[in-house]
C-alpha cells in the first residue's frame, strides 16, 4: 500500500508540471488569485508563526533536510543497484512533494503580471531620460553623503547595528504603501542566514526561504548594503519573485525610509545601476558622470567589490550559473542578466516622481 502510494505521489510530478507551465499563460489570474490573494493569506501566516522566532527556523529545517538526505543516501546506497526502480520511485515522490509547497506556498509569483503593469509604470525609457535620471541620481546622492560626512571623502560606516537595520527597514515600506498600497509590508520576518559563510561563498547577499517566507540576509556583508539588501529580501516576501523587481522595490523601501543611512544606501543603489547602464551604452558621458560622484561613494562601491573579491572563488560561477538557470526556468528568460530590467522600472518612476 505504502509503495503504492508513493507511486501515485511520483507520477503526479508530470501534471503538477505541466499544470503550472499552462498557469504561467495566464498572468492576470495569478495576479489576482494568487499574488494578490491566496499567498498573501499563506505568506502572513508562516510570517507571524515564524518571524518572532530570533533565529533562521528555515535554515535550521534545511540543515536537519540536509543531514536526513545524507544519511538517506547512505543507508540507501545499495537499493541503487538491487531495487533501482523503487529506490527511484522514493526519490521522485519526494521531489514531487517539495515541487508542490514550493510552488503553492510561493513559486506562483514567478509567473504573476509584469511589475510595471501592476505599478502602472511604463516598461520603455530613452537614454536622455536615464541620463537625466541619473544626473539627479548623482546630485541627490552627493547630497545625502554630504549630509552625513560633511567634506569628507571617506566611505559611510552606518551606524546601526546589523540586527537594528533588520528591525527598522519594515518602516520603509511603512512610508512606501502611502504611494504603492500594494507594497504593504507586515508582519516582519528578516533575519540573518545562518549559513552566511557559505552563502557569502556563493556570491549570494541573502534570499527568502519559499517553504518558511522567512528573508534571509547573509550576516556577513558590510553594513552599507544591508538597508537595500534586507528591503529586497522582503520584497520577495510580498510575493514579488522576480530578481530585478526585487531590487526595485527594495531600493524604494530604502529611500522612502526616515533613517538617513537607508535614505543613502537606496540611493546610491539606484545610482549604481543607472551608472552601469550608462556604462553599457555610452563609455565616455559615464566617465563624465563617474567624475561628479562623490569620492567617499565611490568608496563604499569599493568596499562592496573588495568585499565580494576577497571571497572569490572558483565554485562562484557555478553557483552563479545554477541560479541562473533557475531563473530561465521560471520565466525569467536572462537569467541573472534579467536584472538590468531594473533601471528601466527605475527611470520611469523617478521621472514621474521628482528626486526628493
Amino acid at each position: 500500500m505504502q509503495k503504492k502510494i508513493k507511486t501515485i505521489i511520483a507520477l503526479s510530478l508530470i501534471p503538477q508540471y505541466f499544470l503550472v507551465k499552462w498557469a504561467a499563460h495566464y498572468p492576470e489570474f495569478i495576479e489576482r488569485y494568487y499574488s494578490n490573494g491566496f499567498y498573501q493569506y499563506v505568506s502572513k501566516l508562516f510570517r507571524y508563526t515564524l518571524g518572532w522566532i530570533p533565529f533562521s527556523f528555515g535554515d535550521l529545517v534545511y540543515a536537519i533536510a540536509i543531514v536526513y538526505i545524507l544519511r538517506w543516501i547512505y543507508l540507501n546506497r545499495k537499493r541503487l543497484r538491487k531495487d533501482t526502480v523503487q529506490w527511484a520511485v522514493d526519490v521522485v515522490s519526494a521531489v514531487a512533494i517539495v515541487y508542490f509547497a514550493f510552488h503553492l506556498f510561493w513559486g506562483l509569483n514567478y509567473y504573476r503580471l509584469p511589475l510595471h503593469r501592476s505599478l502602472g509604470l511604463e516598461a520603455d525609457y530613452t537614454t536622455e531620460q536615464l541620463i537625466n535620471v541619473t544626473k539627479n541620481l548623482i546630485e541627490k546622492s552627493n547630497g545625502i553623503y554630504t549630509e552625513i560626512a560633511g567634506n569628507d571623502t571617506l566611505k559611510i560606516d552606518i551606524t546601526h547595528s546589523k540586527n537594528d537595520i533588520l528591525d527598522m527597514a519594515p518602516l520603509g515600506y511603512a512610508n512606501l504603501k502611502n504611494t504603492f498600497p500594494k507594497l504593504e509590508y507586515h508582519p516582519k520576518s528578516a533575519k540573518k542566514s545562518l549559513f552566511s559563510y557559505p552563502l557569502t561563498y556563493m556570491g549570494f547577499s541573502g534570499y527568502l526561504n519559499p517553504l518558511t517566507n522567512e528573508a534571509q540576509v547573509d550576516g556577513l556583508i558590510p553594513v552599507y548594503l544591508f538597508p537595500t539588501t534586507t528591503s529586497h529580501e522582503m520584497a520577495h516576501q510580498l510575493g514579488y519573485a522576480a530578481e530585478n523587481e526585487a531590487n526595485f522595490i527594495g531600493c524604494l523601501a530604502a529611500i522612502n525610509h526616515d533613517d538617513i543611512y537607508f535614505k543613502y544606501s537606496g540611493y546610491t543603489f539606484a545610482l549604481r545601476f543607472c551608472l552601469n547602464e550608462i556604462a553599457r551604452r555610452d563609455e565616455v558621458l559615464f566617465d563624465e558622470l563617474y567624475q561628479t560622484v562623490n569620492k567617499g561613494i565611490l568608496n563604499n562601491y569599493k568596499e562592496a567589490r573588495d568585499f565580494w573579491d576577497a571571497h572569490d572563488n572558483p565554485l562562484e560561477p557555478v553557483f552563479k550559473m545554477t541560479y541562473s538557470s533557475f531563473l530561465k526556468a521560471n520565466k525569467q528568460t536572462k537569467g541573472m542578466d534579467s536584472y538590468s530590467y531594473v533601471v528601466a522600472l527605475l527611470v520611469n518612476y523617478f521621472e514621474n516622481k521628482s528626486i526628493e
